[in-house]
């Protein structure tokens, strides 16, 4: 492993840049109740400061931010899409159409149950969760509302069942990459996962079960909503097929932006032919601004007033903000400093497990980026952990663990702040009730803890050897 260069910041100083971001980030959002973006910012312009203090130059502290954005311009490009995508949709008729269908059947008792159901399986087809909860999410949480589903539970209920969709899916982009990293084959990854997914998922319905209320739907509630969305709508099956088109697209593994495009088209076909809207001008305003119509039902117009472009704007600049910052300290040398000062002193495997989860963590907290969460401590970790017979299927799994899954659970990171964009619920307002996002890195842990676990996985390596 090379040695910092003089242009590197050391552990020391790299550990005092962390603790001023750490500190400054839970002070601004947690105590004082403020929104990310400019807290990151700050958090940014202090990291440009104290590197720069510390010797490194600013042509590279300012490449670091460059590449850092460089990074958000996929995940932008998709959100914006997504914007789109929604007020279309409202306006096709096609998230009207599922809201509809979706009060039929769904059991108003259980409704955080079945929501995660529904989020589960569409998420394993789809193989992603950014496309799950933006468009079936979204109904959910529309029916949630129309029901007086605390709004809360719902979204918790949603993000885990996209989540663990999308981490067991082999068309998921993140569950195709961690063993790429790590060194081990797509099948076995997933295969491994179970351990730690299956009983996570397992106490999550169970949770969702118990706490099912018992109270009697509110019909006279849900039928004026019906009949509302029936009064300002043609609901037709020929509505669904926008959804058809992407979740074929997702199944097939078209690239998604492609697939997002089509929905879009998709969408706009059917807005002429199934609700009489062929006006050029009006569409460019809903993919705009999103969809805004007179509903004498307040539940129905909070639900279906929504989407467009600008809608997206507070995930992008927030995104923007993180990866900028992320980009510093990646390419700044603070995090590779802190990496290399911590995986040195470690004596045992279940301790080197415990820093590789860290690790990921961490670089959820410092970038908010997924990517990066599995990338940088399985570059780091990789060898480390083959030269000590730890599986690579161990390394994998810890990094969708606590990479893919905790990223949701960060108010800047891309997965949390899209979250809480697309289902109008704060990041820190659904986290206690995403039991399996914050269940499965706790079971990781527990894993590395218990001695009969971790000498049953070297015993299996060794024996396939």
């Amino acid at each position: 492993m090379n040695e910092t260069s003089s242009e590197e910041p050391g552990f020391r100083q790299s550990l005092i840049i962390l603790g001023c971001l750490v500190g400054w980030l839970i002070y601004s959002i947690f105590v004082m109740k403020s929104e990310p973006h400019i807290p990151l910012l700050t958090a940014t312009v202090i990291t440009a400061l104290l590197l720069k203090w510390f010797g490194v130059r600013w042509n590279r502290i300012e490449h670091g931010m460059i590449e850092g954005i460089r990074n958000a311009l996929q995940p932008i490009l998709i959100l914006c899409l997504i914007g789109i995508l929604i007020g279309t949709w409202m306006m096709s008729g096609t998230v009207p159409t599922l809201l509809y269908v979706g009060m039929e059947w769904l059991d108003a008792r259980y409704f955080a149950f079945s929501a995660l159901g529904i989020t589960v399986l569409v998420s394993l087809f789809t193989g992603s969760s950014f496309t799950t909860i933006s468009t079936v999410g979204v109904a959910l949480m529309g029916i949630g509302t129309a029901i007086g589903a605390d709004p809360y539970v719902a979204a918790g209920a949603i993000v885990s069942g996209a989540c663990f969709g999308d981490k067991m899916s082999p068309l998921s982009d993140t569950t195709n990459f961690a063993p790429a990293v790590a060194g081990t084959d797509l099948y076995t990854h997933i295969r491994n996962m179970m351990y730690t997914s299956g009983p996570a998922m397992i106490i999550t319905v169970f949770i969702f079960l118990w706490s099912g209320t018992k109270e009697d739907m509110p019909m006279e509630q849900l039928k004026s909503v019906q009949t509302s969305l029936s009064q300002n709508f043609h609901l037709h099956w020929l509505t669904l097929t926008p959804l058809l088109v992407v979740l074929m697209g997702s199944m097939r593994r078209y690239p998604i932006l492609p697939t997002l495009t089509a929905g879009i088209a998709s969408g706009l076909v059917v807005t002429a032919v199934t609700q009489g809207n062929s006006n050029p001008s009006v569409w460019f305003q809903v993919m705009q601004q999103g969809y805004k119509a007179d509903f004498t039902n307040e539940i129905v117009a909070s639900i279906v007033n929504r989407g467009g472009l600008q809608s997206m704007m507070w995930s992008v600049s927030l995104i923007l903000i993180a990866l900028a910052l992320g980009g510093i300290l990646q390419h700044g040398g603070v995090i590779t400093a802190l990496f290399r000062r911590w995986v040195r002193p470690i004596q045992s495997n279940g301790a080197m497990v415990w820093a590789a989860g860290t690790s990921s963590i961490g670089v959820n907290l410092l970038t908010g980026e997924q990517y990066l969460s599995i990338l940088l401590p399985g570059q780091m970790f990789r060898e480390e952990f083959k030269h000590r017979l730890i599986p690579a299927k161990t390394l994998s799994r810890t990094l969708e663990d606590c990479g893919t899954l905790v990223n949701a659970l960060v108010p800047w990171g891309v997965s949390g702040a899209f979250f809480a964009n697309a289902l109008h619920v704060p990041v820190t307002a659904y986290m206690p009730y995403a039991f399996f996002l914050w269940l499965s890195p706790i079971l990781t842990f527990m894993y590395a803890t218990l001695p009969y676990l971790r000498e049953k996985t070297l015993y299996e390596h060794k024996m396939k050897m």
